[in-house]
């Protein structure tokens, strides 16, 4: 039979009697005119092109979407694609019936025609050359005048509303209509056509900046729905990384400061309108801000939602149409079918299915990346909104511990993360519901009652759902107390590992570490068993609900359960427990941002500063007759610090301030600064000379304006940057100015040893330098900033005597009162005194005494003689002595490993890492987990064939009819066959969910476990040396965040991937079965799929990557912000550190927002592959069921199809996750290799007398110590002899080896020659912990660990009360400590911050006074404490260690000159050696130098 147009019955078709317009052909053929006279037009232009020179604006992107009306016109133009499709479908179908081409060939044209319409209009568009429209103009009318037509003679003929070709012509008439409309919108608003001046337009600021690479918001409809632009990013990524530069910046809308004042804005609003005191709602606030994306989101969402049960509606289409006849209904001599009858064929069905999958996904997706775009948007609205806070913040708070900066981490890296996560699952909250009221309609169509047993299974099951979701959330919170516990008593560890090792205590300290590490794996244990319990949940409440709806609706129901209905439901309930599993989920998230709000809401409104308080009187600032003129009482917490009448500070001068630890210093600075709670007084800062003297009310304008003051704080705070930027702060950097600088605080020989020299990084996660080239940094930023005022807090507490020589010789004296700049300098060296214009001598929070040197000698005698002895030299000149530094040994470090970190980031999923996680799981488990898995997948297929079997055999035995009584034995037979067999199968099928459930669960935490602990043992019995090469921050991150993915993420992970893959291959498996025709489709699907996860896990590693990498520095930012307030308000720096804090903020965004819609990019493209899959499967189900496939069979095969769809991108994006997650075993694994010290030794434990060292004799032969195999000695060919109770000092220049030899003594270094002979056992024999126990040592930082001050003293709690008060006398802190609540149990907060660095030093002697031990060591242990307290303690300790060894290394030469031995040494040789007063006679040794230095 030969196609024509008008098909092949002469009679009618081409008869136009009664007129041409009657004649069907006719009017469809006349139809055809638009489409070709479209493609005619536009494909000349589309391939040849006009030349892009039309386009007057230059832009880098072709994206510039300006044509009014271009959303609507996508989403129209989509509309027309969909009705053409059903209108090819309408033709083909009812061309079977009558062999007419004319039915569909217009239609394919339409098809062919709108397509090209949107292709041309999109060129047109971002050529920017809207005159070419005119075309489309006109095919919309022609193609709209054409329908009318076919229309009108439908109606004559008599066709209606219940033939469906007359419902689609009617549908294209409208959607002609629209589109019309919408080009003559284009033409009135950009008068293009017909007028004079066509209206100019600019494209918008971001598509003119090159730097902005995130076009979602900008590129038209179908690429925003397919995130079609991602593909560059993604494609390229595989040949190069994805760097910072390639994502560049935010668009305008999302960046953080725009966010920021919409919030602001919201939350302000609401401030102003009551009542001022009314403390403003931040959820309403957020609402404001944010609510109509989020509105938009569930409208996405709702249509996702409905459009899912096309899914099981469709099967059920198909299953139950797979024969079926029709009549015919003839017009114009061809057929026209009713719409009933096209719903009920079944390849139309398939069709439909198809686009239902794809729209649903498409929507579902444009859901979630709506959420996720506000979600990002809000974060960065409240980090901002929370850092302009932080600056405001009143410092009295952070120091009473009111508001700590463990808080502010929290609110920065949990509290906002907790909200975005809440707006991401928000529109699940309202979506939800819907979709499990209709999920149980459509049940209850299929199944009638027993649907609604099934139904309420899983209803009643949800709230047990909800109890595990709710007890998994405790479990978290507990756990993360303890891992916050742990984390704190690690970190305390590392730090001060140096101490724990020499007092042999890391074995304690380790104890009471895996201690809480137990009790955190008690609360993990419990932790995976809720997350089981939930998995198991999830997996066995489906099978639970079929089980109870089919066996009731064998025994119950009238009619057989039929294929159709059967595989319908089962999908029905795989739809319906997905939003029962999340509704657990959502509600935990949403108590969890209640809570998060509560909490943003209290620091919000905590206590600030005064806005900028100098302006409200607390602080305003005078100068009088050219002094500066401070008057105030200053109490901080009612504990009054500071009292005084009147001060006078004098501009361009150098003021000093002087007292006892503890007395006020710091605060009376902290106070001018305006950082203190003022109870009253006022300050007063001025530049401008005032003739009135008397003047007491001086003008409001010139109090406001109080310059930046370089202020040093006595402890140092660095940034995170190179020690350059460090140094400039911000300002402009200038070399002569830098390199003057850099001289004066002598930096350069300490920069010289540094990797990249001045452009190393420093700061927490830097580099970790002395404590003294810390200090010396911040006073070289004080000193570069070009202040008028410089505060300087006692800079010299780190530094030994010549470099706080040189610092006040060339920086303070020097390079400041040359520059006349005011200076106020706190410090305990009162030999600096002679140079100082004005004195404060401070005592208990007020002010002794003031005046200049002179005045105080003249009219306090006693105080000036005081001091005299103190300083125990004669009034004279300093004499300037330069010091030479000689290159640390130890400290020509490599850093390699936190430099060349990024080289190795793009390994692959190392599968030697993976096996090392699970062997450390255990082989038994990772067995039990693996059948297990595969039994339960098994299983759950057995089930539904077994289903597919049961529900054919109804089928084939019996119509669907009500049973009578003389089929039911019959009918009964069939039942106890398969009834059976199916509740078995169920059953183990529940059983094994929870064993797979439990087993993943528990095999990832018994790795975790081990982990843990090995990593624990080594590194606390490392050597020294690892830790000096080793950043802190680098080893606590695999305690941390680490550790954290081993124990909670790495096994959800796991379980996910495998469950997903498993489940993938089981339905391709069962698809391939059911029509092995498929397998052929399945093919170049799989190629597709191959590629597209190869080059999404490269794209999404490297953005997670940066993702990871960009937040670390803003929550660095933020915390080291908190650390610095006092430093950064001083310098006035706060907008830059805001613009800083937005740029970290912003760049972080970008990348989440990259990696979110890379996310998207897989998910459309495997969900759209899904749609494809099942296609082929209903397409072949249908062609084989001709050949007698059963329908029950093709049910199953169907509903394993629709279920490749949810789980093809979990594969991808779980395989994606895993990769990155076991980045963390592989770093926990480099660490496990470090060699440990050894800690045996030659001689046994039960050779060494119990009293070891009676006497403290000492001998030291021809010792060579090097800190490491590869490096050069520090000390070289030492020879010494100390006698029992000898006082010994040793001394010498930075480097010099004087505390490698202290650490000598301890065997905490490599004793490669030689060896030191104490009371005749030779000390590398012995075994660590005995040597490190018997002898004392005190260390020049102080450290304290957080517990009780009886903890600190004693740890092992083997002493008295009486001998702990005894220490504490002879460290003159009795009665500091008596005053405090709880005596010896008094509280020591995290580094012993609740007392000052002088009280830190104490107790550390008292610390060595406890442990009575025959040789003590003192490595430059007095360098914080003021010389009254120090001289006190040199009598101390000659007197309570009189009979005991005492060695010394000294900075300040002074306090060994009463010592019997002096031993001088240079670059690791003694250079001298001999009683004080012999070497003082050599007028040109070292020593005579030294001391000389030191008067």
């Amino acid at each position: 039979m030969s196609l024509s147009f008008c098909g092949n019955d002469l009679k009618n078709s081409y008869s136009v009697e009664k007129g041409v317009l009657n004649n069907g052909c006719f009017v469809d053929a006349l139809n055809l005119v638009p489409h070709v006279f479209l493609l005619f037009i536009t494909f000349p232009i589309l391939f040849i092109g006009w030349g892009s020179q039309s386009s007057k604006v230059q832009i880098h992107h072709n994206t510039w979407l300006h044509f009014p009306g271009h959303n609507m016109r996508w989403i129209l133009t989509f509309m027309l694609l969909f009705v053409h499709v059903c209108e090819i479908a309408e033709g083909i179908v009812s061309n079977t019936y009558s062999n007419h081409l004319h039915l569909f060939l217009p239609a394919f044209m339409g098809f062919i025609a709108a397509t090209t319409s949107v292709v041309y209009y999109h060129n047109i568009e971002t050529a920017n050359f809207p005159k070419l429209l005119l075309a489309l103009f006109i095919y919309w009318v022609l193609a709209f005048i054409t329908k009318i037509i076919k229309l009108w003679k439908f109606a004559e003929e008599g066709v209606g509303v219940e033939h469906l070709r007359f419902c689609i012509t009617a549908l294209l008439v409208v959607l002609y209509g629209l589109l019309m409309a919408v080009e003559i919108n284009v033409i009135r608003v950009r008068k293009y056509v017909f007028f004079t001046t066509p209206q100019r337009v600019k494209p918008p600021e971001d598509l003119q900046d090159l730097g902005v690479r995130f076009l979602q918001p900008f590129v038209n409809l179908l690429s925003k729905a397919t995130y079609w632009w991602m593909n560059p990013l993604i494609i390229g990524a595989h040949k190069r990384p994805i760097e910072l530069k390639k994502i560049g910046k935010l668009p305008i809308a999302m960046r953080s400061l725009t966010n920021y004042l919409r919030l602001k804005d919201a939350y302000e609003e609401q401030r102003h309108a009551e009542d001022l005191d009314r403390t403003p709602s931040i959820w309403r606030s957020m609402y404001r801000a944010f609510g109509r994306p989020i509105l938009l989101s569930s409208t996405f969402r709702y249509m996702a939602d409905l459009l899912g049960f096309a899914g099981p509606l469709c099967i059920f289409g198909i299953v139950k149409h797979l024969d079926n006849k029709t009549e015919e209904d003839l017009h114009f001599g061809v057929y026209f079918m009713s719409s009933m009858e096209l719903l009920q064929n079944t390849y139309v069905l398939a069709v439909l299915l198809f686009l239902a999958l794809v729209l649903q996904r498409t929507f579902l997706q444009a859901s979630y990346y709506v959420t996720i775009e506000t979600g990002i948007n809000l974060r960065g609205a409240l980090l901002a909104m929370i850092y302009n806070k932080i600056l405001r913040l009143s410092t009295s708070n952070m120091s009473m511990g009111e508001m700590t900066l463990g808080q502010i981490n929290n609110l920065v890296a949990i509290e906002t993360n907790q909200l975005m996560w809440f707006l991401f699952l928000c529109p699940n909250l309202w979506a939800m519901p819907v979709q499990i009221i209709m999920g149980v309609i459509l049940l209850h169509y299929l199944l009638g009652y027993s649907a609604l047993i099934g139904a309420s299974v899983i209803v009643l099951l949800a709230p047990f759902q909800y109890l595990i979701a709710t007890k998994l959330a405790d479990t978290q919170k507990s756990t993360l107390d303890y891992s916050t516990d742990r984390l704190k008593k690690t970190t305390e560890i590392l730090k001060g590992i140096k101490l724990l090792k020499l007092y042999a205590w890391e074995n304690i300290f380790c104890d009471s570490v895996l201690e809480t590490r137990g009790k955190e794996l008690t609360s993990l244990r419990t932790f995976a068993f809720y997350t089981s319990m939930s998995i198991f949940m999830n997996a066995a409440i489906p099978i639970a609900a079929v089980l109870a709806t089919f066996v009731t609706h064998a025994y119950f129901s009238e009619f057989r359960l039929r294929p159709a209905e059967a595989f319908a439901s089962l999908a029905l309930f795989h739809i319906l427990v997905t939003p029962l599993f999340l509704l657990s989920t959502v509600v935990r998230f949403a108590v969890k941002a209640v809570v998060s709000v509560q909490k943003l809401g209290e620091f919000l409104q905590s206590e600030e500063i005064g806005e900028d308080s100098w302006r409200n009187g607390d602080m305003s600032v005078k100068m009088q007759n050219g002094a500066k003129c401070v008057h105030f009482c200053c109490h901080d917490n009612k504990i009054p610090k500071w009292k005084t009448d009147l001060l006078l500070l004098a501009a361009g001068q150098l003021t000093m301030i002087v007292g006892q630890v503890g007395c006020g210093k710091s605060s009376l600075l902290l106070a001018m600064l305006g950082e203190m709670q003022t109870l009253s007084g006022k300050v007063y800062w001025s530049n401008k000379l005032r003739e009135a003297h008397g003047h007491t009310s001086w003008p409001e304008q010139e109090a406001e304006n109080r310059y930046s003051v370089a202020y040093a704080t006595q402890k140092s705070w660095l940034l995170n940057a190179t020690v350059e930027d460090n140094i400039t702060f911000g300002s402009p950097f200038n070399k002569q100015r830098y390199k003057a600088v850099i001289d004066a605080c002598s930096l350069q020989p300490d920069i010289d040893l540094l990797p990249f020299g001045d452009q190393t990084e420093i700061g927490e996660r830097g580099i970790n330098l002395s404590g003294g080239q810390r200090q010396r940094i911040c006073v070289a930023r004080a000193l570069y900033q070009n202040t008028n005022i410089v505060f300087l807090d006692d800079p010299f507490s780190a530094l030994d005597i010549h470099l706080s020589d040189h610092l006040m010789q060339e920086g303070i004296l020097k390079f400041l009162q040359d520059d006349k700049r005011t200076v106020v300098l706190v410090t305990h060296k009162l030999q600096y005194l002679i140079h100082a214009d004005w004195i404060i001598a401070m005592k208990d929070g007020s002010v002794l005494r003031e005046g200049t040197l002179k005045d105080i000698q003249t009219h306090d005698v006693e105080l000036y003689e005081h001091w005299k002895t103190l300083m125990n030299r004669q009034d004279q000149e300093l004499e300037k002595v330069r010091s030479f530094f000689t290159s640390k040994e130890q400290e020509e470090e490599d850093e390699e490993d936190s430099l060349s970190t990024t080289t190795s980031r793009r390994s692959k999923i190392p599968w030697k890492v993976c096996w090392r996680y699970l062997s450390s799981g255990g082989f038994l488990l990772v067995f039990v987990v693996v059948t297990s898995k595969l039994a339960k997948h098994s299983v759950m297929v057995a089930i539904d064939y077994w289903l597919a079997a049961w529900t054919s055999s109804n089928f084939n035995t019996m119509e669907h009819k009500p049973i009578i009584n003389s089929d039911v034995s019959n009918y009964c037979c069939i039942h106890q066959s398969y009834v059976p067999v199916f509740i078995i199968l169920c059953a183990a099928g529940i059983v094994l969910c929870l064993i797979t459930s439990l087993t993943v669960e528990f095999l990832g935490l018994t790795a975790a476990s081990n982990l843990h602990h090995n990593l624990l043992n080594k590194i606390i019995h490392a050597p020294l040396r690892f830790f000096d090469i080793t950043p802190l921050g680098q080893i606590l991150n695999r305690f941390s965040a680490d550790t954290n993915i081993i124990d909670q993420h790495i096994p959800s992970t796991l379980e996910s991937l495998t469950r997903s893959t498993l489940l993938c291959l089981s339905a391709i498996g069962v698809v391939a079965f059911v029509t092995p025709a498929s397998l052929i489709a399945l093919v170049p699907l799989a190629v597709a799929f191959y590629f597209i996860q190869k080059y999404f896990r490269v794209a999404s590693r490297d953005l997670q990557d940066l993702d990871d990498s960009t937040q670390l520095p803003l929550l660095c930012h933020f915390s080291e912000t908190a650390e610095g307030l006092t430093t950064i308000r001083a310098f006035r720096h706060e907008a830059r550190f805001k613009q800083r804090m937005l740029e970290l903020t912003d760049t972080n965004n970008t990348a989440y927002l990259f990696l979110s819609a890379a996310n998207r990019w897989l998910e459309v493209r495997t969900d759209y592959l899904g749609a494809v899959i099942v296609l082929t499967a209903a397409v072949a189900a249908i062609w084989m069921s001709f050949y007698g496939l059963q329908s029950g069979l093709v049910g199953l095969g169907l509903t394993y199809a629709l279920t490749v769809t949810n789980y093809l991108n979990w594969v991808v994006r779980n395989l994606a996750d895993l990769e990155v997650q076991m980045a963390a075993v592989k770093k926990v694994d480099s660490f496990l290799s470090t060699e440990s010290e050894n800690y045996e030794g030659s001689l046994d434990v039960s050779q060494v007398p119990e009293d070891w060292p009676q006497h403290g004799e000492i001998k030291i032969q021809d010792l060579c110590v090097r800190y490491d195999p590869m490096l050069k000695p520090v000390l070289k060919h030492v020879n010494a002899f100390i006698n029992p109770g000898q006082k010994v000092g040793i001394c010498g220049r930075t480097g010099s080896g004087k505390s490698s030899l202290s650490l000598a003594f301890f065997n905490m270094v490599d004793v490669f020659h030689g060896k030191i002979i104490i009371d005749g056992i030779d000390i590398c024999k012995l075994p660590l912990q005995t040597l490190r126990s018997r002898l004392s040592i005190i260390l020049q930082d102080p450290v304290l660990f957080s517990g009780s001050i009886r903890f600190n003293l004693d740890p092992e709690r083997t002493c008295t009360d009486d001998r702990l008060w005894e220490a504490l006398e002879i460290a003159q802190l009795k009665n500091m400590v008596r005053s405090l609540p709880g005596g010896l149990d008094a509280v020591v907060t995290e580094g012993g911050e609740n007392f000052s660095v002088g009280q830190r030093q104490l107790f550390c002697l008292a610390r060595a006074f406890v442990r009575k031990s025959s040789i003590l060591i003192m490595d430059e242990a007095t360098a914080s404490i003021d010389m009254a307290t120090e001289n006190i303690l040199q009598k101390v300790v000659m007197t309570a260690f009189a009979d005991r060894t005492v060695v010394t290394i000294a900075h300040r030469v002074h306090t060994i000159l009463t010592a019997d031995l002096v031993i001088v040494m240079k670059r690791g040789n003694i250079l001298e050696y001999g009683t004080p007063q012999t070497l003082m006679e050599q007028e040109d040794g070292m020593f005579a130098s030294f001391v000389k230095a030191d008067m």
